[in-house]
């Protein structure tokens, strides 16, 4: 049976390559011959990317750390960060909406980024909740 924090890391790994995607999704339009904005002309929006980052890696230090650490107070605190993320996805998808025009892709893509982050909110409050490591290889 697989391990409830191998299941975690799965369904973080995904939500990363989905997070991934709906980047690229944003620059198709580059290999079908039209123009979109340069991100990078100006120092505007620096703070921006650099949010965009950290967006990206906290995902990926969960990841690591869950292969460390199985401690009740990791697990608590894994838990609030798939809470938080989950938060903010609702919120990227509900301004994704008031873009014009809609991209309604990339709606499709934050929903089923969305329902991955509900899914990785019940197996983290599951693993949460475990009261013996012993149980961990039981789930």
């Amino acid at each position: 049976m697989t391990k409830i924090s191998d299941k975690i890391n799965s369904l973080w790994i995904t939500f990363l390559l989905g997070t991934l995607f709906h980047t690229q999704l944003g620059l198709m339009p580059l290999f079908h011959g039209q123009n979109i904005a340069h991100s990078h002309e100006t120092g505007s929006i620096d703070w921006i990317l650099w949010l965009m980052l950290l967006f990206f890696i906290v995902p990926s230090l969960a990841i690591i750390s869950n292969l460390f650490s199985e401690s009740y107070q990791y697990r608590v605190f894994h838990f609030w960060l798939t809470v938080v993320y989950s938060v903010l996805n609702f919120i990227h998808l509900v301004m994704d909406l008031f873009v014009s025009p809609i991209a309604w892709y990339q709606i499709a893509l934050m929903a089923v980024l969305l329902g991955i982050g509900l899914i990785l909110n019940v197996v983290s409050y599951q693993w949460m909740k475990i009261r013996s490591l012993k149980e961990n290889y039981h789930h």
